[in-house]
């Protein structure tokens, strides 16, 4: 039994070390905005910045379903992709109020289904002044060696796109 047990534990381990060990590029994005770091982050910490991206980008994301959760730790997103036949699934791993930040870790889809094995998005509100802040937006994954000479990458531009969207709305409530 404790053989057995001794096995399964190195099983996991070297499985989790595989998975560690790879390096992880980065995708980076940054945008700022005239806003404070606080309602910026009001709107990214949950599943505001979500919604706000389906309804103003009709024409790449056609819905967004909330398969677990309520826009906390441990919520499952889908995103489904127009013409409807792609999607993206994450699930949030980190939402810290203190330092304003969120993770999520892709479940299937996106970089996923193209020959990455890990794809993680992680989403900082930085505060550069009492009226202004940058949203850093930044993909991390890694691609599994069958496909390297492929070169498989996530899309930044939804997430560059979300934050232009984030940042008009936030600048026209403090222009009103």
């Amino acid at each position: 039994m404790l053989k057995q047990v001794s096995l399964i534990f190195l099983v996991l381990f070297a499985c989790y070390m595989g998975v560690h060990s790879q390096k992880l590029k980065h995708l980076t994005n940054q945008i700022e905005v005239k806003a404070p770091a606080s309602e910026v982050w009001e709107l990214y910490r949950h599943l505001g910045i979500s919604r706000l991206a389906a309804d103003q980008l009709k024409n790449v994301i056609q819905s967004i379903k909330v398969l677990k959760g309520h826009g906390g730790v441990g919520t499952v997103l889908k995103l489904t992709f127009v013409p409807g036949n792609s999607s993206y699934t994450e699930k949030f791993t980190v939402i810290d109020d203190k330092k304003r930040v969120k993770v999520a870790r892709g479940l299937q889809g996106g970089c996923l289904a193209i020959g990455c094995s890990v794809q993680t998005v992680r989403l900082d509100i930085i505060e550069k002044s009492e009226r202004s802040s940058i949203i850093k937006s930044d993909i991390s994954y890694a691609v599994k060696k069958e496909f390297e000479a492929k070169d498989p990458k996530p899309n930044i531009q939804l997430l560059a796109a979300a934050a232009q969207i984030a940042k008009k709305f936030l600048e026209s409530k403090h222009n009103a």
